[in-house]
């Protein structure tokens, strides 16, 4: 994209503030992968002077986290996501395409240190690449104190064949057996769609997203904004609503206010992954994949 396609910071604010006058109350910063933006500290620390957000959250790889995770927890960073989705180095590069998983390991350190607690690990399982190493992530929870979170493989591809990599929960949670009986439980912090557990004598948890086997749409509250001004209701759906041309065209507090509702009153019932339909304006990574 171009630089002059992109929301400004003071732009964000000026959208999230809006958002917030109509009772939203917590902000992730995600991506792709938000710690290329350069100054993204001078952001945070933006949102965390706008009083009734209570929640300031970060999804990222992990690789450049240990360089930023004091300064981020200083600007009013509160807690952070990683998505690492093998312990393996070699199949780390295979997959990512990029980084070393050493990095995102001392990231994952630099997060605990800076007191960006509680530090989830999103683990997306995909059959035949990953999915051998659940019980490895798992076991972290038990020996290192981790909070992982294993994801269901959602089709967003138009190869469709990507369906035959997906593992269900119910299979998932089957291959942990082996390491003991878990229990259900309740997280400090995060209201998100996942369902928690715990092994015994575990200081951190297990949580399983099922956005295919058993899609949580019905309880969803999320709109998501893209980089470069677009307000999308629904992650699978195509349906934007373009929040950067009024914007810059001078609009008002109550017109932002008027364009987000119109947002959420569009929100679907549910997606249609199951059924084929996936969304194909834009690469995933576009819009907080």
């Amino acid at each position: 994209m171009e630089h002059s396609d992109i929301l400004s910071y003071e732009e964000i604010h000026t959208i999230t503030r809006a958002a917030v006058e109509l009772g939203i109350t917590k902000i992730r910063l995600t991506g792709g992968e938000p710690l290329v933006r350069a100054g993204l500290p001078e952001l945070v620390q933006l949102l965390a002077g706008i009083d009734t957000i209570d929640d300031i959250s970060l999804t990222t790889n992990g690789i450049l986290l240990a360089n930023y995770a004091d300064e981020l927890k200083r600007a009013g960073l509160q807690r952070v996501n990683i998505s690492l989705d093998t312990l393996k180095p070699e199949r780390f590069a295979e997959i990512t395409r990029c980084g070393q998983l050493e990095d995102t390991l001392k990231g994952i350190e630099a997060a605990k240190s800076a007191g960006l607690n509680p530090v989830k690990i999103n683990m997306v399982v995909m059959a035949g690449i990953n999915d051998d190493e659940i019980p490895d992530f798992a076991a972290r929870t038990i020996s290192d104190g981790w909070h992982v979170r294993f994801i269901e493989l959602m089709p967003l591809a138009e190869d469709m064949s990507i369906v035959s990599k997906l593992v269900s929960v119910s299979d998932m949670k089957r291959r942990l057996d082996p390491l003991g009986k878990m229990e259900p439980c309740r997280v400090s912090a995060g209201n998100g769609p996942a369902k928690y557990f715990r092994f015994p004598n575990a200081t951190g948890t297990i949580g399983f997203i099922t956005p295919v086997t058993e899609h949580f749409c019905y309880q969803c509250n999320r709109l998501r904004l893209t980089a470069d001004g677009k307000l999308r209701p629904c992650l699978l759906n195509n349906k934007e609503f373009n929040l950067r041309e009024p914007l810059r065209g001078g609009a008002s507090a109550v017109e932002l206010k008027t364009l987000i509702l119109e947002a959420i009153a569009s929100k679907p019932l549910g997606h249609n992954l199951a059924g084929g339909s996936t969304p194909r304006n834009r690469p995933f990574s576009q819009v907080g994949g």
